[in-house]
């Protein structure tokens, strides 16, 4: 009988020039390029790396950047579509619909050839935070803003969101956090849309298959409960007792612990270092304080239970910066998806030229 992994842990899949992780030294890359050095770039520059395999020069990233500026706007029939959602707590499930919608307006839509298909994916990389940031404003009763071409990715999401220009450190958390965000191998949302695309299926279906997986609550949902985790500590004085209660209760605490990374998550530590400009800049360091007192707390109980530390993984400091840019809790899991879609079309891509079903089998019991 063949040995079962449960939750496939541990399996080698498949192949991938996308991005490459070394759990135990904490090292993670895309397309060769360590995090820490793309953290420094564009998120254009990053995209396209991630969509066309290689840095652009200078002309090439121009262009680039020009096309997405050029759709980032999205139609008036896609705004009385996001009139009528069903906008509850959670904002993916409109932006779900919206993408759906997106797919019957793109004349490509059924043409799966590369140029095709690299069209769809600078579509929806430019409309993903137009259309969100749509949504929380129609869900105010508020008129959409229109997009600032003159901001970068980041920078014009927080704009469309808010209606002012962010501040200069504003904008660079969030342009790193949709660059940190872009791309992590096979995750659980980037394996589902691998499978999606092994059936050939198109572009736009892959990606939505990607963002019902994204929003569980034990992959991109734990960005949101990192800040509700945040609001129920309070203060930093409460975070130890915090965590001996929840690990007394044998329940989970978010934002910790990672199934790949053992020595600690390299984008934790981005995030924290940009949490922490954050603090300073506002003047108000609460959130960075009590994030780092359950740091510690985590770190020192599993160490004198388990006789190994507990860190903290990319969705822990990245809701400490989510806090301090004032992001709407409902939106936590929907942001994390515009910097992934970058990396989702790539692994369309990869998966269409090299194809072969997957379809693995299970051990009847």
């Amino acid at each position: 009988m063949q040995e079962t992994k449960k939750g496939l842990e541990g399996i080698v899949a498949l192949d991938t020039s996308i991005s490459f992780i070394d759990g135990m030294q904490g090292i993670l890359k895309y397309r060769g390029l360590a995090i820490e050095q793309l953290a420094e770039m564009s998120y254009d520059s990053v995209s396209y790396l991630l969509v066309n395999g290689m840095l652009p020069n200078d002309q090439e990233l121009a262009a680039y950047s020009f096309r997405l500026k050029t759709e980032r706007r999205i139609n008036g029939e896609m705004i009385d579509i996001m009139r009528v959602c069903n906008y509850g707590t959670e904002a993916l499930d409109s932006l779900r619909t919206a993408i759906s919608c997106t797919a019957q307006m793109d004349h490509e839509n059924d043409n799966n050839s590369l140029e095709a298909n690299k069209n769809k994916a600078i579509r929806l990389i430019a409309k993903l935070p137009t259309m969100l940031a749509a949504l929380y404003r129609c869900k105010k009763g508020e008129t959409p803003y229109l997009p600032d071409d003159n901001l970068s990715h980041g920078a014009n999401f927080l704009y469309m969101l808010r209606g002012e220009a962010p501040s200069a450190i504003e904008a660079e958390a969030m342009e790193k956090d949709f660059i940190i965000s872009a791309e992590h191998e096979l995750n659980p949302s980037t394996f589902a849309l691998r499978i999606t695309a092994s059936t050939l299926a198109d572009v736009y279906s892959a990606i939505i298959t990607g963002l019902c997986t994204l929003k569980g609550p034990l992959h991109g949902g734990a960005r949101k409960g990192v800040m509700e985790m945040l609001d129920e500590v309070g203060n930093p004085e409460n975070a130890n007792a915090y965590v001996l209660h929840k690990l007394a209760s044998k329940q989970k605490i978010m934002g910790f612990g990672h199934r790949v990374y053992r020595t600690g998550d390299p984008r934790s530590r981005i995030f924290k270092e940009m949490a922490r400009r954050l603090a300073d800049e506002k003047g108000d360091p609460t959130w960075y304080e009590i994030a780092e007192s359950l740091e510690h707390a985590m770190y020192r109980e599993f160490l004198e239970m388990r006789g190994r530390p507990m860190y903290p993984n990319v969705d822990f400091y990245s809701g400490v910066i989510y806090k301090y840019l004032d992001i709407p809790l409902e939106l936590a899991t929907s942001v994390f998806a515009i910097g992934r879609v970058s990396g989702w079309t790539a692994h369309c891509f990869e998966q269409y030229m090299d194809n072969r079903v997957i379809r693995p089998r299970a051990h009847y019991v």
